[in-house]
C-alpha cells in the first residue's frame, strides 16, 4: 500500500535526518530529492547542460563523493530553477513517492509539488545561526574548508534563491505539520515527526 510522507525545509534544518528516521521506524523507502539537483549541478559543473543532465541522470551520478560540498550545493540551488531541470526529475520523484510499502520524500516543493496528496507533510526549519553551525560542522567533518560567516551567507542566498525562484518555490504546504528544530535534540524532532506519521494513520 502506498503511504507518502513528504519532508520540505531549508538546508541544515534537519529534515533530511528526521526523513532517514522516519524512513527506519516504519520500514518506508528514503529518497532526499535534494541529491538529484546536487547530482545535476555536478554535472553541470563538469560541463554539462543541466536539462540533458537531468533527462540522462544515472544511479551512479547519485553517488559521487563531492555531492556534498559547498559548490555543488550552489550549483544545485542553481539547476533547481531552470523548469526544465524540474520536469525531467518530477516523474521519477512521484513513481517513488507513490511505491508500494511507503516512502518518506525531503526536499523543498515535496508537500507543494511533487506529492500533494501525500499522507502526512512536514515543514521542518530551524534560525539561520543555527543552520549555519549545523553546516559548518558538517563540511568540517567531511574535509572541506569553510568559515561560519561563509556558510550562513551561503545558507542565507540559497533560501532567497530557492524562495523567490518561479518554478516551485520553496514553501509550506498549507496542510503541512511545522516542526522547528532550533532548539530540539534530535530525538526530541523525530519522536514529534513519528507522531504526526501516526496520527495521520499509520501505527508504528
Amino acid at each position: 500500500m502506498a503511504f507518502t510522507v513528504a519532508i520540505d525545509g531549508p538546508a541544515a534544518s534537519g529534515k533530511g535526518t528526521i526523513a532517514r528516521a522516519v524512513a527506519r521506524h516504519f520500514g518506508f523507502a528514503h529518497l532526499d530529492t535534494g541529491l538529484l539537483y546536487r547530482a545535476v549541478g555536478a554535472l553541470m559543473l563538469d560541463g554539462a547542460e543541466p536539462a540533458a543532465a537531468a533527462r540522462a541522470l544515472r544511479p551512479e551520478d547519485l553517488a559521487r563523493p563531492d555531492l556534498r560540498g559547498a559548490a555543488v550545493a550552489r550549483a544545485a540551488s542553481q539547476v533547481a530553477s531552470i523548469p526544465e531541470v524540474r520536469a525531467a526529475l518530477l516523474d521519477f520523484q512521484r513513481a517513488f513517492a507513490r511505491r508500494d510499502g511507503g516512502a518518506v520524500l525531503d526536499g523543498r516543493d515535496i508537500g507543494t509539488v511533487i506529492c500533494p496528496e501525500a499522507e502526512v507533510k512536514l515543514f521542518v526549519t530551524a534560525s539561520d545561526g543555527v543552520r549555519a553551525e549545523r553546516r559548518l560542522a558538517e563540511l568540517v567533518a567531511a574535509g572541506h574548508a569553510a568559515t561560519l560567516d561563509e556558510v550562513l551567507a551561503d545558507l542565507r542566498d540559497r533560501d532567497r534563491r530557492d524562495s523567490e525562484r518561479s518554478a516551485a518555490p520553496m514553501r509550506a504546504a498549507e496542510d503541512a505539520v511545522a516542526l522547528d528544530t532550533t532548539t530540539l535534540s534530535i530525538e526530541a524532532a523525530v519522536d514529534r515527526a513519528l507522531r504526526a506519521v501516526e496520527a495521520a494513520g499509520h501505527g508504528g
